[in-house]
């Protein structure tokens, strides 16, 4: 028995699935949680309601630790409990084998833009259709930083705040100026421990746990310094100045109380809450997030007062992690003439439409886009961005990509938490990535 298999006799998951009316023949494993979930829930609902019994889907989840782990071992042990799956442009090269190649139909080739649909190819096949471009805002309370921009008192105090904790006086900019100092001199100042006249109880909340993903959110920081894993010998590059400096930015806000305490143990989910509940000025989080944050009945506290703009720059530029997620086809799959009819469909303009407006991310074309711009203005930036800023690690789409993301969780966390020293969390990262990555 495969590992979804167990899962899905547990009669309480199933009950989850929000599933009714005749029992669905296509299975699709999705991304849990967040909006990305949010937006495959509504587009299926919207499937369902036109196609057969015999094509409706339903849908499956399980927990975001190991899902790419989990999700490799039943593809390659030939699991048949789903039929459409999950897909990550990190991840095709290990799951190519265990999934079918798919022909687009015209109507995704003018839903998407051709670098988008590219996300999902792997060895000139296409794989998938893309649900969501993935990247990172800089994420601001605009009506607190307008009034740092005017008020005579804060610009003050914002100096002498800059001056203290960074060692040099810093006039207060706009977000889309930042460096990384500029930013954390922006996170000292809206910190209640740090000035009592402060707004807010953080200036930022940090994803600080030992998960893969956090380790995307933070490498930009690195990236802008210059880091990379490798070099163009394929030698390990991590204990570089730039690293140092990337890690020493959030241990110190983490250290200097910008963040809550407990930060080391938050994710996605938890970092939205604690910004969109007005707690913090500023956040580093995926593009993602925006659907709900400036949602006025899910967040009532920021809504309508958030700015985005691309990540601080640093020495070396500016710059955002980028990959892609969608769904393909399991090679093993007993109806893919169904999952084919669902992918077909779902690569359609109004399908996407109905994704993006129920909080998915997807990366549109320009007349696309255009219908759902006025509720979803990231979707806009989010090409934008991607074009300008948008940057792979070297061996980011490596076999073993993930693990090396896990590694580094567990190493530069475990420093982040005063449990490692610097030189040992980057020995102990450049160490296993040599090993992970050799050719």
């Amino acid at each position: 028995m495969t590992r979804l298999k167990t899962l899905l006799t547990s009669a309480a998951l199933f009950a989850t699935l929000g599933i009714t009316g005749a029992m669905a023949e296509v299975t699709v494993l999705g991304w849990p949680g967040g909006p990305e979930e949010a937006g495959l829930r509504k587009a299926a609902d919207a499937y369902n309601a036109t196609a057969t019994d015999a094509d409706k889907v339903k849908l499956i989840f399980f927990n975001r630790d190991g899902f790419f782990d989990k999700l490799a071992a039943d593809l390659a042990a030939g699991s048949t409990d789903f039929d459409v799956n999950l897909l990550a442009t990190y991840a095709l090269g290990r799951y190519a084998p265990f999934m079918d190649p798919i022909s687009l139909p015209d109507a995704s080739k003018t839903t998407f833009p051709e670098k988008v649909l590219a996300t999902m190819q792997y060895d000139g096949k296409q794989y998938g259709i893309p649900t969501d471009l993935s990247l990172h805002f800089m994420y601001y309370r605009s009506d607190l930083i307008e009034k740092l921009l005017s008020d005579a008192d804060w610009k003050a105090k914002y100096g002498e705040i800059s001056e203290k904790y960074l060692g040099k006086k810093l006039d207060p900019k706009d977000p889309d100026a930042w460096t990384w100092d500029d930013w954390m001199a922006t996170a000292l100042f809206f910190t209640k421990s740090i000035n009592s006249d402060s707004p807010t109880r953080y200036g930022t909340v940090l994803q600080m746990k030992n998960l893969l993903f956090n380790m995307m959110v933070w490498q930009s920081t690195a990236r802008a310094q210059g880091g990379d894993w490798m070099n163009d010998k394929g030698e390990i590059i991590v204990d570089s100045p730039a690293y140092r400096t990337a890690l020493d930015i959030y241990k110190k806000l983490y250290d200097e109380g910008t963040s809550p305490k407990d930060s080391t143990t938050y994710e996605f989910a938890e970092a939205n809450a604690a910004f969109g509940a007005g707690q913090a000025a500023t956040m580093v989080q995926w593009n993602a997030a925006f659907g709900d944050l400036d949602n006025k009945e899910k967040t009532p506290a920021v809504a309508g007062k958030i700015g985005t703009v691309a990540p601080p720059a640093g020495p070396e530029g500016r710059f955002t992690h980028i990959h892609g997620l969608g769904l393909g086809i399991n090679k093993a799959s007993k109806n893919k003439e169904g999952a084919v009819k669902f992918l077909n469909w779902l690569g359609t303009a109004d399908a996407m439409e109905i994704y993006a407006r129920a909080g998915g991310s997807p990366a549109l074309s320009d007349p696309v886009v255009a219908k759902v711009s006025a509720e979803r203005p990231d979707l806009v930036k989010l090409g934008q961005f991607a074009g300008a800023y948008g940057f792979v690690m070297h061996g980011g789409t490596a076999a073993k990509a993930l693990q090396v993301y896990e590694l580094q969780a567990k190493e530069f966390t475990a420093y982040w938490a005063g449990d490692k020293s610097l030189d040992d969390a980057l020995a102990a990262a450049k160490a296993g990535m040599a090993e992970l990555l050799k050719p």
